[in-house]
């Protein structure tokens, strides 16, 4: 046989003499209510359909009770699960209605598309997306690059230039839509005619005058596509004769019609790569049907289509009662007047614009007007929970599967966690066994890269028996499964084997210590003495404090959990407490001389650290050494506090710390920060002081409760030279806009208001009222300091009739005669011993 299938002509049930040609939209329903009429009315022997050949196995399955569509054939390399494509199939799709009917009338169904272990063993270096060279989740190799009527390109200018053939025929009718274009020749006139075979001939004849005037249109993997698909063509003509009908992409028609010779096909196939895959059913969603995702082939409104193919009739009344409902659910106030209002604004619509049913557009504008007051928030409800959809399909256990699937499946019935495609929280609660049970599934999962949960911040409470998790299934997490199945046959076993290598090729100390905690909330006993090895062994090793420190909370949260998840933590105690004591010898030494960004992120270490000294103390009983954990973290902090070397962010942090643990009483944190914000330190380092001090959520609440801070730091503000105010000005806005509005407003509110009134002994000088100053002069501390004093400043020997006074060194009387020293030794004389 040396050429393709004949041409049409006149034939029996009104069509041509050779296979029937069903061209199609992928994901059409007017397209897939047209293949069912065509297929009852023609009768043949055997159904073909574009789609990888490897799956024709897989095509009873469809049959099953438990099938339900969307779902999609999954193809992945045996050895490299992640190389992988996808064939999606809706309950609207043509070739699911085909699949179907065959099996519904015992005919044979079979795929006839490049196989995929040619399409997934194509190189990297081809780009071509009319296949996919290495599509990854949610591609649909078969269809995304089969234009159809729906392919993915926007306006044909070259050969060279991929095109989109609905967009084509769009703009040739005078649409700029496309999609609306499509729904009022096919999806609203669907079994209008009484043939049958019409629209498939004159969806051909429009194809073919496109091929003729584009050729590939720039989808040239096509031709390879196209090739296979003749021969398959040929084959099945063989053994059934003419009873063939073949159910394909509309772009494909004219080149399957088109005679062509054996040798010339086969040539075109020659040499193909090729590799070993697998196939399997898995669930889809409309979500990933949608052009949105990033699906070739997608289509815009999955819902909305769904619904046109399932509706019998009426279908924009029934539509438009979907809206009231989903709008009555979530407490909108939508009657039934409004449903009839809106059922009239929509026909009257869609005769205005000349279409012959409302269309998705008339549908959505009734519903802006009638039932949302014009507002488009409750629309954007409307489009993503009905016009795309949240249907998540279901295949029977009886498809084939990696031995991770099946576990996990065991596992999410077991604990009734189903995988739904709304997204959804839960609320565990770790006292109860079922809940512990699901969370260690859930880390188990996010540990093997398997994202269905993700962590969310707890509604209720904050205790560590309680977890929130936001879960959401997509498609593409079935990919993650395959990939996660060369760790392992079951979730336990996979997630032990990929803590272990993760643990051998962590590149930093703080990667191997969160390890440890993911290994403790996901319950894998066996992995953490080889985590446990590698992280003693890189703390002996790593002498930057900064990573000690890094690693040291995590490591001190993973003793936490064996109180509520039962958990042996004894290995991680000795660790944590080495850890933290070399993090204690190293930190001071490693404050030293840090400009503003190191000494910025040495606050954090500093932070981290303390809250982790925090649990380990509660952990750890019986510490050795004076104080245990805590007295050796006390007495790191009171050095960096008196350090000058320190930079003032860690210093002022450090005072903090202390204060709020008790061991600083009020009084001197009040002295420390006086002197530091004396005049004779530097603005800005007076203001890193400041927000090392009172920065975060809880330092406002500190001011407004101790107006002697608060009176210090507004001394000082109003005291910075306008030179130096531009340069502390970042520091003192990041420090104070982090306060809540109310704390602000208070603050303003005390500042506005002054000190508090004087005491008569403030008023009369027996008292400065001062933090760090005495109430009294000390001439004698001031005469001591006046030799030094002179000499800085120039003024000569002191004993020369200086004025300031000989002998002052000895601690005798002083010459009060300039004004000058006398102003001097009383500012100095009123120093706090």
């Amino acid at each position: 046989m040396s050429a393709g299938p004949p041409a049409p002509g006149d034939g029996p049930g009104g069509r041509g003499p050779g296979p029937l040609l069903l061209g199609v939209r992928h994901h059409g329903p007017g397209s897939a209510r047209a293949v069912r009429a065509a297929l009852e009315a023609a009768a043949p022997r055997v159904v073909l359909i574009e789609g990888p050949p490897e799956a024709d196995a897989l095509v009873p399955l469809a049959a099953d009770k438990d099938m339900r569509p969307p779902v999609a054939l999954l193809a992945h390399v045996t050895d490299e699960p992640g190389h992988s494509a996808f064939w999606p199939l809706a309950e609207f799709s043509p070739e699911w209605v085909a699949i179907r009917w065959a099996l519904e009338h015992g005919v044979a169904a079979r795929f006839i598309d490049l196989p995929a272990a040619h399409t997934l063993a194509r190189g990297a270096e081809e780009t071509d997306p009319g296949t996919c060279e290495d599509p990854g989740p949610g591609e649909d190799p078969g269809t995304a690059g089969d234009p159809g009527p729906a392919g993915d390109a926007v306006r044909p200018d070259a050969a060279t230039v991929r095109i989109d053939p609905l967009a084509v025929l769009a703009e040739a009718a005078g649409h700029d839509d496309p999609e609306r274009w499509w729904e009022d020749v096919v999806e609203h006139r669907a079994g209008a005619a009484h043939d049958p075979f019409a629209p498939f001939a004159v969806l051909e004849e429009a194809m073919g005058s496109l091929r003729e005037a584009y050729g590939a249109g720039g989808h040239d993997r096509d031709l390879v596509r196209e090739a296979y698909m003749r021969l398959q063509i040929r084959s099945a003509q063989r053994e059934f004769g003419d009873d063939v009908a073949v159910v394909c992409g509309a772009w494909h028609v004219p080149a399957l019609r088109r005679r062509a010779a054996v040798g010339a096909d086969r040539a075109l196939l020659k040499g193909l790569p090729k590799a070993k895959v697998q196939l399997t059913w898995v669930p889809w969603t409309h979500r990933r049907l949608s052009r949105a995702s990033g699906y070739g082939a997608g289509i815009d409104s999955p819902g909305w289509y769904g619904h046109l193919f399932s509706s019998p009739d009426r279908p924009v009344e029934r539509w438009l009662t979907k809206v009231a409902r989903l709008l009555r659910d979530e407490d909108r106030g939508v009657s039934s007047a409004h449903v009839i209002e809106a059922v009239r604004l929509a026909g009257t619509l869609a005769a205005m614009r000349g279409r012959p049913l409302p269309g998705l557009s008339e549908t959505t504008d009734a519903v802006r007007a009638v039932m949302c007051e014009g507002s488009d928030v409750p629309l954007a409800l409307v489009h993503d929970r009905l016009v795309v959809g949240e249907v998540l399909g279901e295949v029977p256990e009886s498809a084939p599967a990696v031995p991770l699937q099946r576990d996990l499946t065991q596992s999410q019935r077991r604990l009734r966690l189903k995988p739904e495609a709304l997204e959804r929280e839960i609320e565990l609660d770790l006292r109860k066994e079922t809940d512990a049970a699901r969370s260690t599934l859930l880390h188990r999962l996010r540990l093997l890269g398997i994202a269905w949960g993700e962590p969310a911040a707890s509604r209720g409470s904050t205790g560590t028996f309680r977890e929130t998790w936001r879960l959401r299934w997509e498609p593409e997490l079935s990919v993650r499964v395959a990939e996660a199945g060369v760790w392992g046959t079951t979730v336990l076993a996979a997630a032990t084997a990929k803590a272990e290598a993760d643990a051998v090729g962590a590149p930093a100390l703080a990667e191997v210590t969160a390890l440890a905690e993911r290994c403790l909330l996901a319950g894998l006993p066996d992995a953490l003495p080889v985590v446990m090895r590698v992280l003693a062994d890189r703390a002996a090793l790593d002498a930057d404090v900064g990573h000690l420190a890094q690693a040291l909370p995590a490591l001190v949260r993973s003793l936490r959990y064996g109180d509520v998840r039962g958990t042996d933590t004894r290995a991680l105690a000795g660790v944590a407490a080495g850890l933290a004591e070399r993090v204690f010898v190293g930190l001071p030494p490693a404050c030293a001389a840090l400009d503003g960004d190191a000494a910025e992120e040495m606050r954090g270490h500093v932070d981290a650290v303390h809250g982790a000294v925090g649990l380990l103390g509660e952990t750890t009983a019986g510490d050795a050494g004076s104080g245990g954990v805590r007295g050796r973290w006390h007495s790191v902090l009171g050095v960096l506090a008196s350090r000058d070397t320190v930079p003032g962010v860690v210093r002022g942090r450090a005072v903090r710390l202390l204060l709020d643990e008790g061991e600083l009483a009020q009084e001197e944190a009040a002295r420390l920060m006086g002197l530091v914000l004396s005049p004779g330190t530097e603005p800005a380092d007076a203001a890193a002081w400041i927000e090392g001090f009172v920065g975060g959520g809880s330092g406002g609440m500190l001011l407004v409760h101790d107006e002697r801070l608060l009176a210090l730091v507004d001394a000082w503000l109003t005291g910075v030279p306008a030179e130096a105010f531009t340069d502390v000005l970042p520091l003192l806005r990041r420090t104070f806009s982090a306060y809540e509005t109310g704390v602000r407003r208070t603050l303003g509110e005390l500042v506005r208001r002054g000190p508090a009134p004087r005491t008569h002994a403030e008023a009369t000088g027996s008292g400065s009222g001062i933090p760090g100053f005495a109430p009294d002069l000390d001439t004698g501390r001031a005469d001591a300091v006046l030799p030094l004093l002179s000499l800085l400043l120039g003024l000569g020997d002191p004993g020369e009739g200086t004025g300031l006074g000989a002998g002052a060194g000895a601690g005798g009387g002083t010459d009060t005669s300039t004004d000058t020293g006398t102003d001097t030794r009383n500012d100095l004389a009123r120093v706090a011993p």
